[in-house]
């Protein structure tokens, strides 16, 4: 007997997140029905998992799993929200400054800041090293990609900016305006500027309007998440009082892990693959069968299709039509092969592909939009003055009592 993903969250008594979340962590197995676009699961295995979650030596992810209030980023009903405003809708229009704006609640237009002193013999240091701005189709030039070199120019902001260690809403706004355009300014290799982001990124890598705006859709649809795995290293670090700084490149370390932003590298990689010309069903049958994964696909938080990938790709398929037949080969082969719907690493593999952007665009525009969400995060944290300190449910080896 099968289960809805309503009857099933019914019968455990949790939210159909909580379920999405146990199903991403393989401690529930959901099967796709020929005809239906929901997935279902188990009777047998559903209350298999009831009985037994609460079990010595199982693992138990509820009460594991961080729940911390926040009022930054909503997701329901295959939606997502920045403070209660669709976020699909503002994609339409709105650029990352605009977002941000919404996320750090401040005035949307705020007046140029000045950026800070670079240390001595480092000037140059993201120009050289960050292959981004770089001659098209160039891999792997220079020692450092865009994460790291952003890494290491918030180390010197943080050196120097005794400024950030106001966290006041006032405080936190000025060292968010400083941190974007530097990110920025770290992926273009450019001087930091007060231009939008987009446009910034646009005259870097020689986009027309049409693929800029293509380039803001991305930025904002990736801004905020809720508290995936690299927000919630951006709040704990927030929570010990460390500066903006500290946080933004705590989570960037976070996202440079292959199943978080490194999925959007990995996913890039797979389509730089397959922009080649070959058939992409032939080529990721292929990977399949040397057992290699193909990356990008589902999301447990939306069963029914990640709606930032169908946002991205819709808006790709417009701003490049030569390439529209391409995006729509490599993501029906990828859905048929593997059985889920592309997610947003996908989707942005697939449009900085199309475009024709330089290796490492894909991570460099999810790290430079994400930054805004987890100052957001950051902001929440420092305002609600708790240091987050989950506690673990021991699973090893108990002490062997002394006889007395």
């Amino acid at each position: 007997m099968l289960l809805s993903a309503r009857e099933t969250a019914d019968s455990l008594g949790i939210k159909l997140e909580s379920l999405y979340a146990y199903v991403s962590r393989g401690l529930l197995t959901s099967v796709e029905l020929s005809g239906s676009r929901e997935r279902h699961y188990d009777a047998e295995d559903v209350e298999r998992f009831r009985v037994t979650r609460g079990a010595r030596g199982k693992r138990v992810p509820e009460a594991l799993m961080p729940v911390i209030p926040s009022a930054i980023c909503l997701i329901e009903d295959h939606r997502f929200y920045y403070r209660g405003q669709d976020a699909l809708q503002l994609a339409d229009m709105a650029t990352l400054e605009e977002v941000a704006a919404i996320l750090w609640e401040t005035e949307a237009t705020p007046a140029p800041t000045p950026t800070l002193p670079r240390l001595r013999g480092t000037e140059t240091a993201s120009a050289e090293a960050n292959p981004l701005p770089r001659k098209r189709g160039r891999v792997g030039v220079g020692a450092i990609g865009a994460l790291e070199s952003c890494q290491l120019r918030l180390s010197e902001m943080a050196a120097s900016d005794l400024a950030a260690l106001d966290l006041t809403h006032a405080g936190l706004t000025r060292t968010g305006r400083l941190i974007l355009p530097e990110l920025t300014a770290c992926v273009t290799g450019a001087a930091p500027s007060t231009a939008p982001v987009h446009r910034q990124l646009a005259a870097a890598w020689g986009l027309d309007d049409a693929r800029a705006d293509l380039v803001r859709r991305c930025l904002v649809l990736l801004a905020d998440h809720e508290l995936n795995a690299s927000t919630f290293v951006a709040r704990c670090v927030a929570s010990t009082g460390a500066t903006p700084y500290a946080v933004v490149s705590g989570a960037l370390a976070a996202l440079s892990g292959r199943r978080h932003g490194g999925a959007s590298a990995r996913a890039e990689a797979l389509c730089r693959e397959l922009v080649a010309g070959d058939d992409p069903m032939v080529v990721m049958a292929a990977r399949l069968a040397r057992d290699d994964d193909l990356p990008g696909l589902g999301q447990p938080l939306y069963p029914e299709g990640d709606p930032r990938a169908v946002a991205i790709l819709t808006a790709a398929r417009r701003a490049v039509p030569d390439k529209a037949e391409w995006i729509d080969a490599v993501t029906q082969a990828a859905a048929q092969l593997s059985g889920k719907q592309p997610n947003v690493d996908f989707g942005l593999g697939a449009t900085t592909t199309a475009l024709g952007l330089p290796a490492g665009a894909a991570l460099a525009i999810f790290l430079i939009a994400r930054s805004v969400g987890w100052i957001a995060h950051a902001m929440e944290q420092y305002q609600s003055g708790v240091l987050i300190r989950p506690r673990a449910r021991y699973s090893g080896r108990r002490p062997i009592p002394i006889a007395e």
